[in-house]
């Protein structure tokens, strides 16, 4: 369930001519519902967390610490095999980003219990892409076994599983929440229509050209933060939401 990059489409050429970033909606899942603990708290620092091994990975990439390739029929939902990424999606290394989000966050005037969340979604992030990856996902960087269940070779369950997260987390976030400007629900509803659309589209996208341009396309992902803080400033606690 990571933050992958595919491109959407090849002209008549050969070319590459479209491109998108494909969100793996059940993170995002975690972090709407992750609103209804921590109302006060904003939904950017929770899409940060619930990201957060994804934000990094393509740094890592281009530092050349870690290795992906495109691969189609890697999985039946990605063409990327993951070569090797112990620093942003080690199991250990999950814990650590996690303690380092929480803190920055306390830092930053978040309550306890919000540093808390922070550190859970960081990690759930690790729990989610063990069921859905192949077995790549270290458990520490360095000799480590490497887990990973799968659920990406069966497309129709990873639509059910992670298409039902998705929903949940959409209605979990939206109950009990009213707009206080028009803006509001363009923001939100523009957010997940994009993510929807290209996690529909991920399995039958062609794979990107190169691991740069993959790491490079990926740093797009960092607009999820300020994307979902905004959208979410603009609704209050209250009354039912009216969806547009």
């Amino acid at each position: 369930m990571a933050v992958h990059q595919r491109l959407i489409g090849l002209g008549s050429s050969g070319r590459w001519v479209g491109e998108g970033i494909l969100m793996f909606v059940g993170h995002l899942a975690l972090a709407l519902a992750a609103k209804r603990i921590e109302p006060k708290v904003s939904l950017g620092w929770f899409m940060a967390a619930a990201t957060a091994l994804d934000l990094l990975w393509p740094i890592f990439l281009l530092f050349g610490l870690e290795r992906v390739h495109p691969q189609a029929g890697a999985t039946e939902f990605s063409p990327l095999a993951f070569d090797s990424y112990p620093w942003s999606h080690a199991l250990l290394m999950a814990m650590v980003w996690g303690l380092a989000l929480g803190a920055f966050g306390r830092f930053m005037g978040n309550t306890r219990r919000a540093g808390v969340l922070l550190f859970a979604l960081v990690v759930s992030h690790w729990v989610l892409d063990f069921f859905t990856h192949a077995p790549d996902l270290p458990l520490w960087p360095g000799p480590s076994p490497h887990l990973g269940l799968r659920l990406w070779d069966s497309i129709p369950g990873t639509l059910l599983v992670e298409g039902a997260l998705w929903l949940l987390g959409i209605l979990l976030y939206l109950r009990g929440r009213h707009r206080v400007s028009w803006i509001g629900p363009v923001a939100f509803w523009s957010f997940v229509a994009l993510c929807t659309l290209m996690w529909l589209a991920g399995p039958w996208s062609p794979p990107p050209p190169s691991e740069r341009f993959l790491a490079w396309f990926s740093l797009i992902g960092w607009t999820v933060i300020p994307w979902t803080a905004f959208a979410d400033s603009r609704y209050r606690p209250g009354a039912r939401v009216t969806v547009p």
